[in-house]
Parts: C-alpha cells; structure tokens; sequence
C-alpha cells in the first residue's frame, strides 16, 4: 500500500476503534462553530445514543414557541406563516437600506455584516438533504423525490454550481471570501457571530444520522424553501441588485429550465414521506419545521440589532478592538493611556471595550473628527510605525469612520449606542455570553459512541450493514480494514503484470487512451462474434450471482452525494454519474429498478437489497458479494481513497461499453429477456459524452492539479494509487494476491 494511502488508514482506523469522531477538536467549551465545521466532513460520523438525545432536546426546546393565530399545526397553516415571516422580514431589513441619513460608507458596513452572518446557512443551502439516499433506498420513490430536490441545490452536473456557490461567488466580489472555501473554514471567521452557525451546524448534524432525523430535516428544509431568500439579503439585493445570482440564492426559486417549484417538490417529498409513516412522520415534519423557524427568528432578530447597532461606527470600533484585543495585550505592557498599560486595556477590553475606546478617544492618538490628522491611523501604521500591517486596509476603515464620528470635544463623546429593543412580536436576542444551547450536542460528540457496536461477522452481515449511512466505530474500522485489503490484494504484483491503464499519466491525458480502449472493445466483440452464446441457465445465473452488485449500482460513488464535493472541480461529474445511475429522480429510469424487471421475468423474486434476508439469501454464492462489500465500503471514504475510487470509476464505467454490453445484448434478446439494462448502460456510459469520458476527466482533473515531483501526494504516487483502485474491479486472485490482502487486514485490526 502506498505510504500517504497506509499513514492515513492506520490514523482513521485508530480513531475509529476508539469510538471518537476523527478530527473533532478535544479543547473544551464546545459550541456550534466545532459541531458545523466536524459535520461538513464528508468522511464525518456522528454517535448514536447521547448524541441523538441532545439533538433532539434542542429540536423540543427550540420549537416549543406559541403558536400564533391561524396555525392549527396543519403543513399549510405552518408553510404560510413562514412564507408570511419572511415576506415581513425582508420589508423590515429594506427600511435599514433605505436610510439615508447614515454615516458615510453606512450601507457598505451594513452589507458587509449581513452577507457575513448569512454565510454559515447560505454556503451549505441544501445540504442537510446530503445522506438521505444510501444503497440501501436507492430504488425508493421518496428518495428519488428527494435526490431530484438535492440535485437541483448542488447544480447536478456542473462544477461550482450550487446555490452555496452563488453565496461564496457574493462573499468573493465584496472580498469577504478569505475563510469561506472550504466551508469549514468559515468558523475561523471571527467577524461573523457564533450565533449564525447554530441552525446550519444541527442541520449538519442531523444530515449525518439520516435515519433518526429524515422527518425533521425535511421539515426544516420545507420551512426554508417556504421562507425563501434569507431576510437579510433582501439589504444587499437592495443595494447591490447585479451584484449576485439572487435566483439561485433563493432557495424556493426554481432554477433554469426545472419544472415545479423547489417548494412544490419538497412539499410533495414530504407528503410522500407523511403518507408512508403515518403519523410518526407528521410529528417529525412538523417539530422540523417548527425548530427551523423560530431558530430564523432568534436568528434574524440577533442579526438586525447588530446591523441597527452598526449604524454607530463605535459599534465597529468595539468589536475590532474585541477581536483583536487578545493578541494585542501580549505587548504594550510599556505604552501607558491614562496610567494604566495599554495591555490591561485590551486584557479588559475582551468582555467591555468601551473603557478602551472611551480613553483612546481621550488620548494623543487620535484626532477627534479628522482621522487624517491621527496617529492611530497615520504614523503608528506606516511602514516605519511600531504597528505596521497590524490592522488589514478593512480594519483602518472602521478605525477612520470611528475616529471622522467623534466629536471636536472629546468630553462630550457619545457612549457606545445600546443594543436596540425589539420589535413588537420579536424576542430580544440573546446577549453573546449566553450559553451556547449547541455546548451539550457537542459534548456528546466529542464523548463518541457508547459502544464500539457489532463488527461484522461476514461477507452477508457487512453487506445488510453497509446499506445505511450511519455506522459504528466497529463497522467503520472493519469497512476500513476492508478496503485496505482489497488494494493490498488489488496492487500485488502491479510491477510485473501488464495493465491497460499506463503506466505513466500524460499531460495529453485520457482521452486518446479512452478512444483506444474503446476501439479495443469493438474488435474484441467481432473477433468473438462466432463464440456460441452461453446457455440461458448460464445467463440467468449470471444475472442473479450479479444482482447483489447491480442492485447498488454507483454505491462506490455515494461520497459524492456530500454538498460540497458534489459542486466541485473533480466531484460534479462524479456526482451526475451516481445521480444518473439511480435515475434522475425517475422510477422508470432508476438502474436498480430496471434489474429488478430483468430478474422477474427470470423468475426471480429477491427481497428488498436494504434487508437482512436480501444479504442471507441463499441463491447467491459467497464470492458474489465480496466485490459489492468492497463498493459499500470504499463509497464511505471519498477523501482517504479519492484516488482509488476514481480509477475503481474509470474501470468500472468503461468496462462493458462497446463490447461486453453488447454481447450481453445478444444473450438476453436469444431468450427472450429484456435487454434495456445493458442498452441503457452501452448509451450512458459512452466515451464521447458519457460516464466513462467524464471518469476519465475526473482523473485528468486530479493529476493535472499535483506537482510532477517525487514523493506522497505526488503526481507519480497519485498515479500509482489510481492505477491500483483501476485494477481494485477485478484484482488478481492469486494465492499470493489473497495472502497480501490478509495481511494487509490482519495489520490493520492490530492497530
């Protein structure tokens, strides 16, 4: 195994063993910047038991609120009362636009802060939607609703296309984008409040556990479609109408070229979803949606005042002096204001910044209404100063418009401007050293599962267990050691046997090597065109000894369903091909379904691929499932194994087209049996503008992006990997093969 591929096995599978969620920071006082930056992981798992508990404590608290009148806690009454609010709201945020009475550079500062606090929700619009298709539902009318929803959010097919992308396209054009991609990186940002993260973080969070929270997730997705654009974007479209794709913004504005609205279509999963649970599923619904609006609420409220406060430039002034003041009282303990050390200053200046702003105003530092004349922002500053490049050209801005605000008499200087009262049928929001309500979710989350949980005891078992998103520790570091063993075995021997795949990537990239190959495909299918068919026995026990594979057909490719990969460079058309292998949202499409139909006409009734006896049935041979295992459990790693799952993606959407699905065809036509899997898969896997030309892309997309330099995470060592993942579809079975892939697991279960 390769050095970079093993070091990062031997860390997760350790992790994983131990039953904590790998990468979540250890420090204490937890809050919702660490649960929404652990649950943007596409590799994330999150902990059954108290975990679930505290999720669902702050759902029960949060959507406790009166109802007001006209809510008879019907979907209807609760999808106007949103769309009511958020019509509401909007006008409200609009009035803060259109004052023109502000200081100057005031709507600029507005719109800073309003995109700023908007970020957390508005970069991942949609992805709580993420895991709710698994191998195991892929055939289910509901979750083909509900991918066809999440296709539209991500912008299926295209990289950068997101509706989270319009808001980082947004963050970027007002230069505010330094921690946005990716977006876990957004927690860093200290400008934006920890409250904006609350919602977008439990969301995330639930979207890891799809089968506790599917109700409630869609409930609260149904509540956002029906709020629709965040209320405090309405300021920035106001004031900068061109700016952004406010379409695409808007979460309940359907996209281009789509049919029914993205509120239509949610609603219809929903009822689709209360139809099928009963009741059950309408109390999920409804605590979902009810948890998401008056958390818009708190949080639209929180965000007003702070941009009503922002009217003041003091109010600026004190939040740059907190934010900064940590670092700055390590040094200064020598410059005195007023007798006492700067430093003490700006030690008290983290919880009350308005004594150090009060005595700055008072001190040789600054000019009162002309920061031209300032020392604060002139000398000190400059390139000869004692603080040169401490403050950023944004931070000089705020320093300036507070300094212009002062009066020529510092005695009368206004005192900081009090946060405003709320308007009538708002909560006040609460103050920033409130408890943070999401410390005890992510205390649990840090605590990890109660127990390891069952590993596996078998081909049978692993493949039922391996249906659903949610894991164990136990099912986790077995699927790990899994895949470890499968590449051992996979990469034995690569050195002395001869491979399609070259052995070196060229800066030409696939393509011509694709044509080739396809070309090769069509010569073999004539040279073999006199080979008597194989008998129907034959084929019909092909086709059932194959049915545990094709059943979860593009289950090696379910990483990608996460947001951001999804809408990335190498991941869209990743993405697209799992989306096309389950049918676009069609029944009538969906590979799984179509096979299904095949089967039945053979005279095969199989239960349903998610359940135990589907695993335990007796008509399928051992060996037919350890390569589907192998799929279930590669698909859970899309960042450790990126490059093996793309050369496991090139080899297996290249495979049968232009000879082995025709040949097929001939097979299935001689006795009678549909041939419209095989014809479907010839068309879309096609080398031209189908799944195999955008596999090979994918890879060209990776290489091309690494150095042509010796060692891990190289062009030359990513090669290598992508090579083995190519040859991981039909790795050698030698005795030899098989001993290396032992090893290699035994290795691993030592850790």
């Amino acid at each position: 195994m390769h050095s970079q591929q093993a070091a990062a096995t031997a860390t997760l599978s350790a992790e994983h063993q131990a039953g904590r969620p790998h990468g979540l920071p250890g420090d204490g006082g937890g809050s919702a910047r660490t649960v929404y930056a652990y649950a943007t992981d596409p590799e994330a798992t999150l902990p059954e038991g108290r975990f679930v508990e505290e999720v669902r404590t702050v759902l029960r608290r949060h959507a406790m609120a009166d109802a007001p009148a006209g809510d008879d806690g019907s979907l209807d009454a609760l999808a106007r009362q949103a769309a009511d609010w958020g019509a509401a709201e909007r006008e409200r945020y609009l009035t803060l636009a259109g004052d023109a009475e502000g200081p100057e550079g005031h709507r600029e500062v507005l719109v800073r802060r309003a995109v700023l606090g908007c970020a957390p929700l508005a970069l991942l619009s949609g992805a709580w939607l993420q895991w709710l298709s698994d191998p195991g539902n892929a055939d289910d009318p509901l979750v083909l609703r509900i991918l066809a929803l999440y296709a539209s959010d991500v912008g299926a097919g295209h990289p950068a296309a997101s509706r989270g992308s319009a808001c980082l396209e947004l963050l970027r054009r007002l230069r505010l984008a330094e921690n946005a991609a990716p977006a876990a990186r957004l927690t860093g940002d200290q400008r934006i409040p920890d409250g904006a993260f609350r919602l977008p973080a439990l969301l995330l969070a639930m979207s890891r556990r799809p089968d506790d929270f599917r109700g409630e997730i869609l409930g609260a997705d149904l509540c956002l479609r029906a709020v629709g654009l965040l209320p405090a974007l309405e300021l920035v479209r106001e004031v900068l109408p061109t700016e952004a794709d406010w379409a695409t913004l808007d979460p309940g504005r359907r996209r281009e070229g789509e049919g029914p609205s993205p509120v239509e279509r949610c609603r219809a999963a929903v009822d689709a979803l209360v139809e099928g649970e009963g009741e059950r599923g309408g109390d999920a619904v409804r605590s979902g949606f009810r948890w998401m609006l008056a958390g818009l609420r708190d949080w639209s409220d929180a965000l007003h005042a702070e941009l009503v406060a922002a009217g003041d430039p003091a109010f600026d002034m004190a939040e740059l002096m907190r934010l900064r003041s940590r670092e700055g009282a390590v040094y200064h303990h020598q410059f005195l204001l007023e007798g006492k050390p700067l430093a003490r200053w700006l030690a008290e200046c983290r919880t009350d910044p308005g004594p150090l702003l009060d005595v700055l105003a008072r001190s040789k530092l600054v000019k009162p209404g002309r920061s031209g004349a300032s020392s604060l922002v002139r000398g000190l500053v400059g390139e000869r100063g004692p603080m040169f490049r401490v403050f950023s050209p944004e931070d000089l801005t705020v320093i300036r418009r507070w300094i212009d605000s002062l009066p020529a008499r510092p005695a009368e200087a206004p005192e900081l401007q009090k946060e405003p009262e709320p308007g009538p049928g708002s909560k006040k929001p609460s103050p920033g050293a409130t408890r943070d309500p999401l410390t005890a979710v992510a205390a649990a989350l840090r605590t990890g599962a109660r127990s390891p949980g069952r590993t596996p005891s078998g081909l049978r078992e692993a493949y039922h267990l391996l249906m659903n998103r949610t894991d164990t520790p136990a099912l986790r570091s077995w699927a790990m050691d899994y895949v470890a063993g499968w590449l051992a075995r996979s990469g034995h021997g690569m050195d002395r046997t001869a491979m399609r795949l070259p052995e070196r990537w060229s800066h030409e990239g696939l393509r011509p090597w694709l044509q080739a190959q396809h070309d090769q495909h069509g010569a073999e299918f004539e040279e073999n065109a006199a080979i008597p068919l194989p008998s129907k026995e034959a084929v019909v026990d092909d086709t059932v000894q194959t049915a545990p594979l094709t059943l979860i057909d593009g289950s090696w490719l379910q990483g990608f369903t996460d947001y951001e990969q999804a809408s990335s460079a190498i991941g869209h058309s990743l993405f697209e091909t799992y989306w096309d292998e389950l049918g676009n949202g069609e029944p009538h499409l969906n590979h799984p379904l179509i096979y299904r139909d095949v089967l039945k006409e053979m005279g095969v009734e199989l239960p349903p691929t998610a359940s135990a006896a589907f695993a335990r049935w007796p008509g399928f041979r051992e060996e037919s499932l350890e390569l589907p295992v192998y799929w279930l459990c590669v698909g859970r790693f899309p960042q450790t194994f990126l490059p093996e799952v793309l050369g496991l993606n090139l080899a297996m959407e290249l495979s049968g087209v232009g000879g082995t699905y025709r040949r097929a065809r001939l097979a299935l036509k001689a006795y009678g049996f549909s041939t419209r899997f095989v014809d479907i898969h010839n068309t879309i896997d096609n080398v031209a503008t189908g799944h195999s030309a955008w596999a090979a892309d994918a890879v060209d997309t990776l290489l091309a992006s690494l150095p042509d330099a010796p060692g891990p995470g190289a062009r030359a060592d990513v090669w290598g990997r992508v090579r083995v993942g190519y040859r991981s579809l039909n790795p050698p079975r030698t005795v030899g093969a098989r001993l290396a892939a032992r090893r290699t697991r035994f290795t691993g279960r030592r850790r």
